[in-house]
């Protein structure tokens, strides 16, 4: 059987010769090859390839931001892509992932290969997870949630609190916020502004609405799971089952 992998980098001639040094070992599958971080989010959602070389500075989505978007439980292995310093293939050697650093080694490769195959056959679903949310911790900064969001209306420039939006709508790369009978467009993605906001405050229900918590007043269920979230001021908007599990957590909270 195949080990069936991802190439998630942005550089092309980097990505060639991964993908050249790939060709050569017979039990490997190329399945996707991406150039930035939003597309490998997509790519290993839909094609769950056993393994993912991830390049840890990539455009939309850093290496690290894609690991955070899937979650470590469904994060598969994982080999870095890096140029970076010493200091941080310490702590890849310390969390037990490994790394391939640029211009690449042939043998380095060979050897990076080889523990993937050794990792992905004693994988019990418990151990790599655990060292990639700790990778996470030790190398991210804690992040900071928006609390003021600029966007542009009538030649001018409002300063509106997070606390003041009811709820997102996606609008093409634009994103509608709802501030009681008003809103406001803004040039951003529904991924990047989830991904900038508290999720201790607000909850994405659907792939084009994002909703302030305090801002439900009531749920609705509909069928398999989807729900009509309604609003304190009336609103009504419907949920969709890939978001299902954000929903359990909030009722069970």
């Amino acid at each position: 059987m195949k080990m069936r992998v991802l190439i998630a980098e942005d550089e092309p001639l980097a990505r060639e010769r991964i993908r050249g040094l790939l060709e050569e070992e017979p039990d490997v599958d190329v399945v996707a090859e991406c150039a930035d971080g939003a597309t490998a989010i997509t790519a290993i959602r839909q094609q769950q390839p056993d393994l993912v070389f991830l390049d840890v500075s990539m455009p939309e989505r850093t290496g690290f931001e894609v690991i955070e978007a899937i979650g470590p439980d469904d994060m598969p292995p994982v080999i870095f892509v890096t140029a970076y310093d010493h200091f941080a293939v310490r702590a890849f050697d310390a969390h037990a992932l490994d790394y391939v650093l640029k211009p690449f080694d042939e043998e380095r490769f060979r050897t990076a290969i080889e523990r993937a195959r050794e990792a992905i056959l004693r994988r019990n679903g418990g151990d790599l997870d655990a060292r990639l949310s700790d990778l996470l911790a030790g190398l991210r900064p804690a992040q900071r949630h928006l609390e003021r969001l600029a966007v542009k209306s009538g030649g001018k420039i409002i300063f509106l609190r997070a606390d003041e939006i009811s709820w997102i709508a996606a609008e093409g790369n634009y994103a509608r916020l709802h501030v009681g009978k008003k809103s406001y467009l803004m040039r951003e993605t529904m991924t990047n502004l989830e991904s900038k906001l508290d999720p201790e405050r607000f909850l994405r229900i659907h792939r084009s609405t994002i909703v302030s918590i305090d801002a439900v007043a009531e749920l609705e269920p509909l069928f398999q799971g989807d729900y009509v979230v309604v609003l304190r001021d009336g609103t009504r908007l419907t949920s969709s089952r890939g978001y299902r599990q954000n929903l359990q957590d909030f009722m069970s909270q």
